[in-house]
């Protein structure tokens, strides 16, 4: 959006020193910025501040900054006393420049691809802003919001948390008025400590609807079902399962690609899809797509083309055939037990002779982690898949372990066109550095 630095200044309760240019979006990485852009420097592990120079010289027009530094000559520097709480003030500055069509997507397990289709099923009918990848705390919403378009009729922000209260506190700044919940999963009880901790912080978005807003919530978990209590807004639910909820599929199937196609049943109408994205598990995801994107005025019509040309954020089922003939699927993005098993399921509906998963941790699972990665490497075997742990011995015995990506690579190395591999693990193990070397 179209902010001069007098605007920033007044959403921020900051001083202006400097020319009153005008800035679309804001950074916080002086190494991704192009002209034109906002920097804001975060004080953090090291502070944005040293980077102002690199900023000013990658084209910013302005920035924030908290500390007493003599400005920049020709750039506007708006002089805040925290930078991040400045941010999360030029998010709601933006926000009440957007009509009502604001959409908060969260859950343990499935949020940025229901993001990603939903943003699609949006973009049919309204002009539609939505969190890159993952940008889903604290900085990346605001930023969404306030890199929005000027037109802009509806936003599809991504929502996740560390604990209790982050939720509600990005709620405070997006104000959604549709709030979509995928599932509630013991993911990150390293953090959270309990599941019911889990389900506490991923309602606080529910709880933050209007009475006029939408609830979207997915039927087939019964701790997100039980959300329906905690808001007197309209609800919607989906269903991949049954036919008793509002939006569900009917005649699910897989083509030799992994894409889904299925009967779409919604109290607008029905109709079939065949999605883009890959694997079974996008089924459920692209039903709550397609209840927000009807609670929110979509056509059947509208939804059926959005799902089927939404592109997914990358490492997310992407499915890749090297040139000598083997077939990837790189899902490198990140891993929970929900997730993982999903990945394997699609693996092994892929034909191939030999089918193999590198697999990588799944981190933050807590007291449960040996468990649930040992529970991993049991359905990989009653699957009929090889697998091959990298440092990561929670897997346990009867799966191949190697201490790193160079390793994992080396043991493909025997594969052809006749086979298949799944790449999977938690952000941190960047498994995507194996496709990168059986690729070249």
């Amino acid at each position: 959006m179209h902010f001069t630095a007098s605007d920033i200044a007044a959403a921020t309760g900051g001083e202006l020193i400097g020319p009153n240019t005008t800035v679309t979006s804001a950074a916080i990485d002086s190494r991704v910025l192009t002209p034109g852009q906002l920097f804001v420097p975060i004080v953090a592990e090291r502070d944005g501040h040293d980077f102002i120079a690199t900023a000013v010289a990658a084209g910013a027009t302005a920035y924030l900054t908290s500390n007493d530094a003599e400005p920049t000559p020709g750039v506007a520097a708006i002089r805040v006393a925290d930078t991040a709480v400045a941010l999360a003030d030029l998010g709601r500055a933006a926000r009440r420049r957007i009509p009502g069509r604001v959409v908060g997507v969260t859950g343990s397990v499935g949020k940025t691809s229901t993001k990603d289709l939903l943003a699609g099923v949006l973009a049919s009918t309204f002009h539609t802003a939505a969190s890159e990848k993952s940008f889903n705390n604290e900085l990346g919403l605001p930023m969404t919001l306030f890199g929005a378009p000027d037109d802009t009729e509806a936003v599809v922000l991504e929502m996740g948390a560390r604990g209790i209260g982050h939720i509600a506190t990005l709620c405070g700044i997006a104000s959604p008025t549709v709030g979509v919940l995928t599932r509630v999963e013991g993911v990150h009880l390293e953090l959270f400590g309990s599941l019911e901790a889990v389900a506490q912080t991923k309602g606080e978005l529910i709880e933050s609807l209007p009475d006029d807003g939408v609830a979207v919530l997915n039927a087939d978990d019964p701790r997100v079902l039980a959300m329906r209590a905690r808001t007197s807004a309209r609800v919607l639910t989906y269903s991949a399962s049954t036919s008793e909820a509002d939006v569900y599929a009917s005649d699910v199937v897989l083509d030799d690609q992994l894409r889904a196609s299925f009967t779409l049943h919604t109290p607008w109408g029905s109709a079939p899809v065949a999605l883009g994205a890959r694997g079974e598990h996008q089924v459920p995801n692209a039903l709550a797509a397609a209840a927000a994107g009807g609670g929110l005025g979509v056509s059947v019509d509208g939804i059926v083309a959005g799902l089927a040309d939404a592109a997914l954020s990358g490492l997310r089922m992407e499915l890749v055939t090297l040139d000598s003939g083997l077939t990837v699927i790189n899902d490198a993005y990140n891993a929970n037990p929900t997730s993982m098993a999903a990945a394997l399921r699609s693996l092994a509906t892929l034909e191939a002779e030999r089918r193999v998963a590198v697999l990588g941790t799944m981190a933050e699972l807590g007291p449960d982690a040996p468990a649930a990665h040992r529970e991993i490497a049991s359905l990989a075997t009653g699957l009929g898949i090889t697998v091959i742990a990298v440092a990561e011995p929670d897997y346990g015995d009867g799966v191949t372990h190697v201490p790193d990506v160079a390793a994992a690579a080396n043991e493909l190395s025997g594969l052809g066109a006749a086979d298949a591999v799944l790449v999977k693990g938690s952000r941190v193990a960047a498994l995507e550095r194996v496709v990168a070397l059986v690729s070249g």
